[in-house]
């Protein structure tokens, strides 16, 4: 006879006897728990921080970026604070080609297929800019990575999906909101590019939607990241000008994208499909914003150093 399981409680007690740390993995409560994900551009940012919130909530994942460098620091730094992931593993990417993609997602036969695809990959080119003075190079690659990269990551998760049966799968398309808003310094490749994401998202929502395959497009508002950091510098009107717009006083955090991505991934969001899921603060509903001090952003987790997976404060 089987031994009966093991209580929340009971478990408890032995980990304060052994030490032992429980987490959301080792009582099987995760809410990706048994899926099979992909996120490309998973070496940094938005794409980090989602790998590592998936592998805390039970799913497998098969990083993927361009730089294999950036991409064993990134999968160390995941194993360190998710020490209780199931199953991650990375995989050089250039999502500009198909070969590479088709590649990507036919990595996880041997997983039983995807069920999440996390389509994140994308470039701003520094040498974007309004209609007159982008290169036309620079046009070509922003829409090579960003619309063909989507286009082709959607097609074989699609070929997955059918492949293996599923009968539920989630893919989720990284835009932006500046495709939803008009901006004064322009990055023209790239906002068309974005544009392209929300329809092509929206379109595939419908034509796959008695397949039960969804998809949806994250529209992030500009992040609190180094490269925008640098970029602002002690540039303290050309900074202002910008936050502004955030009615909390704040740039955006990549976890709080993450965050979003992981909703849309499990089957919570099971009723939401071709949306333009925006993630901006308020940014685009915002008119006169308030004064004061601004808001305290939340910490990202790759900044951290201690695990994430443990389960703390509530007695077990």
């Amino acid at each position: 006879m089987a031994d009966p399981p093991v209580t929340p409680q009971e478990s408890s007690r032995s980990s304060s006897a052994t030490g032992k740390v429980q987490t959301i993995n080792s009582f099987g409560m995760g809410r990706l728990l048994g899926k099979n994900a992909i996120v490309t551009g998973a070496a940094g940012g938005i794409g980090l921080e989602t790998c590592i919130l998936f592998a805390k909530e039970g799913a497998n994942v098969l990083m993927a970026d361009i730089s294999k460098p950036a991409l064993d620091k990134a999968s160390s730094k995941l194993k360190q604070l998710v020490p209780s992931a199931h199953k991650v593993e990375i995989q050089v990417c250039d999502v500009s080609k198909e070969a590479d993609v088709k590649a990507l997602v036919d990595h996880l036969d041997t997983w039983g297929g995807v069920d999440i695809m996390f389509n994140n990959a994308g470039i701003m080119h520094a040498d974007d800019a309004d209609a007159i003075d982008t290169p036309e190079k620079i046009w070509d690659l922003t829409q090579a990575i960003n619309v063909k990269g989507v286009w082709f990551g959607c097609k074989h998760a699609v070929i997955s999906l059918r492949k293996h049966n599923k009968i539920r799968g989630s893919i989720i398309n990284t835009a932006s909101v500046v495709a939803l808003v008009g901006s004064a310094t322009p990055q023209l490749a790239y906002t068309a590019s974005k544009g392209a994401v929300l329809a092509m998202t929206r379109e595939l929502a419908i034509v796959h939607a008695r397949e039960g395959f969804r998809f949806n497009a994250l529209c992030p508002a500009p992040l609190n990241t180094p490269l925008l950091q640098d970029w602002l510098g002690d540039d303290q009107p050309k900074r202002y000008r910008r936050e502004i717009h955030f009615p909390s006083g704040r740039f955006g955090e990549a976890i709080e994208q993450a965050q979003a991505v992981l909703f849309l991934a499990s089957d919570e969001s099971s009723f939401v499909n071709g949306q333009d899921f925006v993630v901006d603060g308020g940014m685009t509903k915002a008119y006169v914003t308030p004064e004061g001090p601004p808001l305290a952003a939340p910490k990202n987790n790759a900044l951290l150093s201690e695990q994430v997976d443990a389960i703390r404060g509530t007695g077990i």
